[in-house]
């Protein structure tokens, strides 16, 4: 083979080996685009029990069970699904259970394992000189099998008064341990700014009842525990998970209902200033109490609605992995708002509030985080309704 020859087979071949001419191999297919995560499934709210009797407070034991107030003064032990009544505890003292009044909330405490002691606040009766009248209480006992052994009154609101209305009562043990009592003014309005008096108080008193370390000093006649003033009927309360904060919801009277934060020494300001209105006036700007605005002598409220209240009832931070998309808001029972509430949070400021489930025409009592992320809400009409996906 001659020069010329050889070099023609050599640029022949070349050409084959960089994919010139028909017989180089075809590139290779895409790879496939990856499967997108599947959407999570929506919230569903199923009904688990529709036989309680006007439930007010919920509480989880340790195994899963259910401790539930009924406002005519019983407390339930619901199996841990919260479809059965295990039992009535008893050991219940009376309660005036009459408008507004009876047994309300509950709470565990903080170190029920060593210490079973179950609290609750009701209505109390009044004896002797105050028969008749009654007043915001908290007791506490130990529980025992199904019995609440060695109970013991550790709060009584000052005075008892007549009437049956705005007792409150949220309990709700801080991270120290102590209790946050939340007090109604019983619908008497000025003595919410009475020192003299526990109405329209938030109280913090230690598991006893005695009075702890680090509570405000309110001058001179102020009865001692209180810690903010100038409520008017909070039926709502809760911890912030991280600020350790107590936030609670309260009723305002033609409107007006409030979200605050309750700190040491804080004036919320009512009866003198709130956004709603005296009932019987027309709705509207013009008629807010006070002119509406708190500040700067009175605490303004996180958010409040108008121009009607929602009259909102139980409150709790979600906390849970079941619904991610919610961690850290705040949920809000209602009563005449007939709805459960979500609020969306940025620090303490509210940036959206959305109404929910506002079609099933239910008094929504309370609302409480429970051990697998759910949200379980009692309502008014005797149902333990549970939220999940």
């Amino acid at each position: 083979m001659n020069r010329r020859e050889l070099t023609v087979l050599f640029a022949s071949v070349f050409a084959c080996g960089c994919g010139g001419g028909g017989s180089s191999a075809p590139a290779p297919a895409p790879a496939p685009s990856p499967t997108p995560a599947p959407a999570p499934a929506s919230p569903q709210l199923t009904t688990l029990n529709s036989s309680l009797q006007s439930p007010w407070g919920l509480a989880f034991l340790p195994n899963g069970e259910m401790l539930v107030t009924q406002k005519a003064g019983s407390i339930l032990r619901l199996a841990a699904d919260g479809r059965s009544t295990v039992a009535t505890l008893t050991g219940v003292p009376a309660v005036a259970s009459s408008g507004q009044g009876g047994l309300l909330d509950i709470a565990l405490d903080p170190d029920f394992a060593s210490s079973p002691y179950v609290y609750f606040c009701y209505a109390e009766p009044g004896t002797g000189s105050e028969a008749g009248k009654s007043g915001t209480a908290v007791a506490r006992g130990q529980l025992v099998g199904n019995a609440l052994q060695g109970g013991t009154v550790i709060f009584r609101q000052a005075p008892k008064v007549s009437g049956n209305l705005q007792y409150g009562c949220r309990l709700v043990f801080a991270h120290d341990k102590n209790l946050f009592v939340a007090l109604g003014e019983r619908a008497l309005g000025s003595p919410a700014q009475d020192l003299a008096q526990t109405l329209g108080k938030v109280v913090r008193i230690a598991r006893d009842g005695s009075i702890p370390a680090g509570n405000p000093s309110l001058g001179a006649g102020a009865l001692p525990g209180i810690w903010s003033l100038g409520h008017r009927n909070p039926e709502g309360a809760a911890l912030h998970p991280q600020t350790g904060e107590l936030w609670i919801s309260e009723h305002g009277p033609q409107g007006g209902d409030e979200i605050n934060i309750s700190r040491s020494g804080g004036n919320y300001g009512w009866p003198i200033k709130s956004y709603g209105c005296n009932y019987g006036d027309p709705v509207g700007d013009a008629c807010r109490i006070g002119g509406g605005t708190h500040a700067p002598i009175y605490v303004e409220p996180l958010t409040y609605w108008v121009p009607t209240s929602i009259a909102p009832s139980g409150l709790a931070f979600y906390t849970g992995s079941m619904f991610p998309e919610w961690q850290g808001q705040l949920f809000s029972g209602s009563l005449a708002g007939q709805a459960l509430w979500r609020l969306q949070l940025d620090g303490n400021t509210v940036v959206a509030r959305e109404a929910m489930y506002g079609n099933l025409g239910e008094r929504f009592r309370d609302v409480r985080q429970a051990p697998d992320g759910a949200l379980l809400l009692l309502t008014d009409s005797g149902k333990l309704m549970r939220l999940a996906r």
